[in-house]
């Protein structure tokens, strides 16, 4: 399974809490939301769907997995929320137990994430040679690209600077090259960015 990250992504590398001032407001975050009006349904709109099109299951840190997890059940009848909805998920967390788990989830330990997730990227897993997307999860999503388990990042760039807030780039001084796929801009200013780690990598 190919490892996709989907990331609303501000022009100062900020993905902090892009849909709402509810989501994270971790170290005193004050623009919760910020994503909302460069969001353009045929242009960032087609880029989830189509990214969900193509996943065969889900991947998630905890934080991020509570959100969606809580908000995205209710939205049953929408085509999108009901292909988010069926497909299997993973969430990796020590602080959740196997007893919390809803959503059609399975939790993984976190000293068990970077073995189980390299099984999956060799030998597959449900829909095997389909993708493990991962959305939000800042914090899993930095140790992947640190580890060199990311496969494919498909950025939605929003012109805006928000002057600091989590990210998802590794801060080890490591070298990663990536190469651009495609680049499609909406009205609203955002750049919807794909791009792949060299074949090998």
């Amino acid at each position: 399974m190919r490892i996709v990250i989907s990331e609303f992504i501000s022009l100062d590398g900020v993905v902090q809490a892009p849909g709402g001032p509810e989501e994270d407001s971790d170290g005193g975050f004050a623009h919760g939301g910020w994503s909302g009006p460069y969001f353009d349904p045929e242009v960032v709109g087609g880029a989830f769907d189509a990214a969900l099109a193509e996943a065969e299951a889900l991947l998630y840190g905890r934080r991020t997995w509570e959100v969606m997890a809580r908000a995205w059940p209710a939205q049953a009848g929408d085509p999108f929320a009901d292909r988010l909805n069926a497909l299997p998920k993973y969430v990796v967390s020590d602080r959740l137990t196997d007893a919390d788990m809803t959503w059609n989830t399975t939790r993984v330990p976190g000293a068990e994430a970077l073995p189980r997730l390299r099984a999956l990227r060799t030998e597959g897993g449900a829909g095997a040679g389909g993708g493990l997307l991962v959305m939000g999860s800042p914090s899993l999503v930095r140790l992947l690209l640190g580890e060199g388990l990311v496969d494919e990042l498909r950025l939605i760039v929003m012109p805006v600077i928000l002057g600091g807030g989590k990210t998802i780039f590794p801060r080890d001084g490591a070298l990663r090259g990536f190469e651009l796929v495609s680049a499609t801009a909406a009205p609203t200013g955002a750049q919807v960015c794909v791009y792949r780690a060299p074949t090998g990598a």
